[in-house]
């Protein structure tokens, strides 16, 4: 099966102790640790010495998404220095302003595919332009963005097609119209189903909808039916 977790910031914003302790008697083996704001990166830095993260398989960290561009040399070198090589820092293409900053670290950086509010990385085109200043980044596919996007699931298919093999990350949950996360409804779920086949089985789902603890199982299991591998699709057919 996919790894499959939650990023910290859908549990507990800002506070990823919280969201480490929230997860720690979960059915979970992949994490994304948030840093969407600039204040939060340098204390998370500072902090993976000390987390206990055995449990998990699959580590990655999030970029802060907004920040001035006099902050941007200090948040790079940070991540730079500070992060693990084999963890997928996932970055938003509209936080670049100086692409020489992040050209350095290759294959390190996941870029994300963004939601319809923004300028940039929303379609193949788009991302293209990315891609071509970075051309050792390595994707995010966020799920829910490219549904939100195009609810057909054109554009999800297009950007899978030309860039799943360069995917090192996934995020799944149901993104509104306000572009808010949200828990998975079955509409997404029948969406999502239609490109799954695309996605390498190997890629982890990081998991972003707003739930409570509470929700946790339930999440999980919605989002393995929406993105079953071929191994499970060989064995649903196998029991019917």
């Amino acid at each position: 099966m996919r790894p499959i977790g939650f990023s910290t910031g859908a549990l507990a914003l800002s506070d990823f102790r919280m969201a480490i302790d929230v997860l720690k008697d979960a059915s979970v083996d992949a994490i994304e640790l948030s840093a969407l704001r600039y204040a939060e990166l340098r204390p998370l830095i500072r902090a993976l010495r000390e987390l206990d993260l055995s449990k998990y398989r699959r580590k990655a960290i999030h970029a802060p998404s907004s920040f001035d561009a006099s902050q941007e040399a200090e948040i790079a070198g940070l991540l730079f220095d500070g992060v693990p090589v084999d963890w997928p820092i996932v970055l938003h293409p509209d936080a670049i302003r100086d692409v020489s900053l992040w050209v350095p670290f290759g294959n390190r950086l996941a870029i994300e595919n963004m939601d319809r509010r923004k300028s940039i990385g929303r379609t193949v085109e788009e991302l293209d332009l990315v891609f071509n200043n970075l051309p050792e980044a390595r994707l995010c596919f966020d799920i829910g963005h490219a549904r939100q996007v195009d609810t057909t699931m054109t554009e999800a298919y297009r950007i899978l097609a030309r860039y799943a093999g360069r995917m090192s990350w996934m995020h799944v949950s149901e993104v509104n119209t306000l572009s808010r996360h949200e828990t998975l409804s079955y509409a997404a779920i029948w969406a999502f189903t239609e490109v799954a086949y695309l996605i390498p089985e190997s890629i982890p789902i990081i998991l972003e909808a707003r739930i409570s603890a509470v929700a946790i199982g339930a999440e999980i299991r919605k989002a393995r039916e929406a993105l079953p591998t071929e191994s499970q699709r060989a064995m649903d057919v196998y029991s019917m």
